[in-house]
């Protein structure tokens, strides 16, 4: 008999910076495509009238679930404590 082997995929918190300087958080597994999504006015309502956006941060989690709760966190801190906690975390 075979052993199947849960595949589990990897979700990502992320922060993009809009092209007024506001910033805006999210997750998903696919950084690369959500990205693109957002440039494409496809995305979140919040970034279609602020493009471009750009990536500034990203951080990997074991499930959606973890990635979910580390964006609400973060949506709670201000806009000081978000760059400072992007700062801290990219060294």
């Amino acid at each position: 008999m075979e052993k199947t082997e849960k595949k589990t995929k990897k979700a990502y918190m992320y922060v993009v910076e809009c092209s007024d300087g506001t910033l805006y958080t999210g997750y998903t597994t696919d950084i690369q495509h959500r990205i693109k999504t957002h440039n494409a006015g496809k995305g979140a309502k919040y970034t279609r009238s602020r493009l471009p956006v750009k990536l500034i941060y990203q951080e990997s989690f074991d499930s959606k679930e973890s990635a979910m709760s580390a964006e609400s966190y973060f949506k709670q801190k201000t806009r000081k404590q978000k760059l400072d906690y992007i700062k801290e975390h990219t060294l």
